[in-house]
């Protein structure tokens, strides 16, 4: 009967920033975000994904390299000097796959570098793993 009472824990989605020049790959991880019952947010370079980023708080960002106006790596050192932005987990999705751009992009806290192309359900692992260690924080 108590049980009646407890409070029971709001489920939400949890809402994906995908931040990648291009169009294809990024509607492609869309589309498979959504199927995995996931909201989700894109951008196709850093500067519209930092305004995303700020305007919409994500859950997780999965942030390519290489792309016009400002690329991976420039956008994730403005998310981390920004005190409201700087906890959101952030996986590299890139065709870069140098020791020293793992190394760069690792120096800012990264919580995975995915390499394209990429299997999805690899991705979907990495990205249940960076949410699940995103709650704790």
């Amino acid at each position: 009967m108590l049980g009646l009472f407890k409070t029971r824990k709001k489920v939400t989605k949890p809402k994906i920033l995908v931040v990648d020049d291009e169009p294809d790959l990024r509607s492609t991880v869309e589309y498979r975000l959504k199927f995995s019952d996931c909201d989700v947010i894109t951008a196709s370079n850093g500067v519209e994904g930092l305004a995303q980023a700020e305007a919409e708080m994500p859950d997780l960002i999965l942030l390519d390299t290489n792309m016009p106006q400002m690329d991976g790596h420039q956008m994730l050192m403005q998310l981390r000097s920004n005190p409201a932005l700087k906890h959101i987990p952030v996986i590299m999705v890139t065709a870069i796959s140098e020791p020293r751009d793992v190394a760069a992009a690792s120096q800012y806290g990264i919580s995975d570098y995915v390499t394209k192309p990429f299997n999805f359900s690899e991705l979907m692992e990495k990205v249940q793993t960076a949410l699940n260690i995103g709650e704790d924080n």
